[in-house]
């Protein structure tokens, strides 16, 4: 069992918006474990939905490009964000960036071993940037996007430089439409894919565990109620439905009126231009997202062992 820490419970706060106490017993029922808690609370209705880890520490760079019909998005990570702002960093990420788009590089250690536009390899240069900048950097992911006709179109939210930021995305529109349609429609797209963060394209799509663990939530909720088991069937139905409505792009509303499904504004651009315009797929890139670190709050430690 965890030791449940003052720092563990500011971090289920600020994942939760649950109270101190609550967040405190929900701890305890599930021996310090944060998962387990989130999923406690949300039960009680005591949380409204689970935020991603909030003790992220990775710090580095986005790179978006794109040509066309593909686009590539690398994250290259760095220990702090002074690297980040290091323009020796940010030409390397941009530069790794296009490797991997022009090689169609989306295995991380193909990328590595992919020629530097300067000789030698990616890892090398990069094993030599190390040297030079004096601090740990690492290549983490690498993806690239293509559709037979149409454009992959690429959006940086916050660019710190052309192409680099802490969010990237890319937006891939199939169609016999011009450019000139599809470009601006792409934009619009990705940019509401880094507000809104949909986790998989079509609600079907969407990882299956996931699904599981909310439909978890969903009948300890309903069973909660009281009600008959035919009820409690609907009640639960009703959640996955909601959620997975929520959780994916085509049926998300668009940012731009928050009303109209991103899957009805795509139809009606085909309309405009008379040609069918079909969204095959997104890709979205937050930096350091998925990596934790462990952040030492001595102040709340202290706190803590005194049993304040």
């Amino acid at each position: 069992m965890a030791e449940i820490t003052a720092a563990l419970v500011k971090e289920l706060r600020e994942r939760t918006g649950a109270g101190m106490m609550d967040c405190k017993k929900a701890l305890a029922e599930t021996g310090g474990d944060i998962e387990a808690s989130i999923d406690w609370l949300r039960t009680k209705g005591l949380a409204a939905a689970a935020k991603k880890a909030g003790r992220v520490a990775a710090e580095g760079l986005v790179g978006v490009s794109t040509d066309g019909t593909r686009g590539a998005v690398v994250e290259v990570n760095s220990e702090t964000d002074f690297v980040a702002k290091n323009e020796q960093f940010q030409d390397f990420v941009r530069d790794v960036t296009e490797v991997a788009l022009a090689g169609s590089l989306n295995d991380i250690e193909a990328l590595g071993a992919a020629a530097y536009p300067s000789g030698g390899t990616v890892a090398e240069k990069l094993t030599n940037n190390i040297a030079t900048i004096g601090e740990n950097q690492s290549l983490r992911r690498s993806e690239v996007v293509t559709v037979e006709s149409g454009v992959v179109t690429g959006y940086v939210h916050n660019a710190v430089a052309p192409g680099l930021g802490k969010i990237g995305v890319l937006v891939a529109l199939e169609s016999s439409a011009g450019a000139d349609v599809l470009e601006p429609l792409g934009k619009q797209l990705a940019m509401h894919v880094a507000a809104a963060n949909p986790l998989a394209l079509n609600g079907d799509d969407l990882d299956a565990d996931l699904v599981a663990r909310e439909r978890a939530i969903a009948e300890e909720k309903a069973a909660q109620s009281g009600k008959p088991a035919d009820i409690v069937s609907k009640m639960v139905d009703g959640a996955i439905a909601k959620f997975r409505k929520e959780n994916a792009l085509l049926s998300q509303p668009f940012v731009i009126d928050g009303k109209t499904p991103v899957a009805e504004v795509v139809a009606a651009a085909g309309k405009d231009v008379g040609a069918t315009i079909t969204l095959k797929g997104f890709v979205r890139f937050q930096l350091g997202e998925g990596i934790e670190k462990e952040e030492s709050d001595f102040a709340a430690e202290v706190a803590a062992a005194a049993g304040r």
